[in-house]
């Protein structure tokens, strides 16, 4: 099996790439841009695994928790893109 193949998720009909990208850096050490470049290039070799908790960066003075979700986008046109490979 290739490195690129989706697996299947447990028992469920979900089938997810092999790595998992985590999103802790979006929007703390990574800003909109440099994430964006990071989630493309992600996108682009085919994945479709996030990692995101909206607790991430909550105790970096200025940030008040779902940083890496407003820059992924969830609900926004942009999530949609990257949801069906559009990047």
């Amino acid at each position: 099996m290739s490195m690129t193949a989706l697996r299947k998720l447990g028992s469920s009909d979900l089938e997810v790439f092999p790595l998992a990208l985590g999103g802790n850096v979006f929007g703390w050490t990574a800003d909109e841009t440099q994430s964006f470049e990071v989630l493309d290039a992600y996108a682009a070799a085919g994945g479709n695994f996030l990692d995101t908790a909206d607790s991430y960066s909550a105790w970096i003075d200025g940030n008040k928790g779902g940083e890496s979700e407003t820059i992924i986008g969830w609900g926004s046109p942009r999530s949609s893109e990257v949801e069906s490979g559009g990047g």
